[in-house]
């Protein structure tokens, strides 16, 4: 088959993965390393990071390193500043991708975006997940009310002010309710240090 046509066959299956394909996956799919490369030095294709690339004529995603982290590392939920961020619950700007692993994960290894790893245990990992498709790619990330109460439990790692902010612009935007606060509160075990920031916002 010529060159031409296992090129315009490559870029066929980007497109069925709305543009975005991780190396092994490609390869999974019959594209030769080879076409691979000469895409990219032809800049067809864009190395999003090591291991992961997207169309070059597609438009920027809306939150480019998200995307990569769900490809790289899907077990990873979006979590503390970059889940508020994403709530738009914060004036914070996340300079580092924020995500939560269970305990006993290795720890991942990217490029880029640089990550900051935060370790989680049974319910506390897994419950307040929320799915959302961006391009394409599902992206868990907790929901607004379990990323407020995270923020309170590791206050001492980001900043209390961060928390007590996320909350109150919560509380005003309506995005989460005090009964739904409360349960993640016990479930984290931070109800006693969040009650009194919660009766001073209602």
């Amino acid at each position: 088959m010529k060159r031409v046509e296992l090129e315009r066959r490559a870029e066929a299956a980007f497109r069925r993965h709305r543009g975005v394909l991780r190396t092994s996956h490609a390869l999974k799919l019959g594209i030769h390393p080879r076409i691979l490369y000469r895409l990219r030095d032809a800049g067809r294709l864009v190395a999003v990071t090591r291991g992961v690339y997207r169309l070059a004529d597609l438009p920027e995603p809306s939150h480019p390193d998200l995307l990569v982290v769900a490809r790289r590392v899907p077990q990873a939920v979006i979590c503390l500043i970059s889940a508020l961020s994403f709530h738009g619950l914060t004036t914070q700007i996340p300079h580092e991708v924020h995500i939560a692993l269970p305990r006993r994960t290795r720890y991942p290894r990217l490029d880029h975006p640089p990550l900051r790893v935060f370790l989680m245990t049974g319910a506390a990992y897994s419950e307040g997940i929320e799915t959302h498709l961006i391009e394409g790619v599902p992206i868990r990330i907790y929901g607004p009310e379990k990323t407020v109460v995270d923020c309170f439990k590791f206050r001492n790692k980001i900043g209390i002010d961060v928390a007590i902010e996320a909350l109150r612009l919560a509380r005003e935007r309506k995005r989460v309710t005090p009964r739904a606060l409360l349960q993640y509160a016990r479930l984290c075990r931070v109800e006693r240090v969040m009650r009194p920031y919660l009766e001073a916002l209602t």
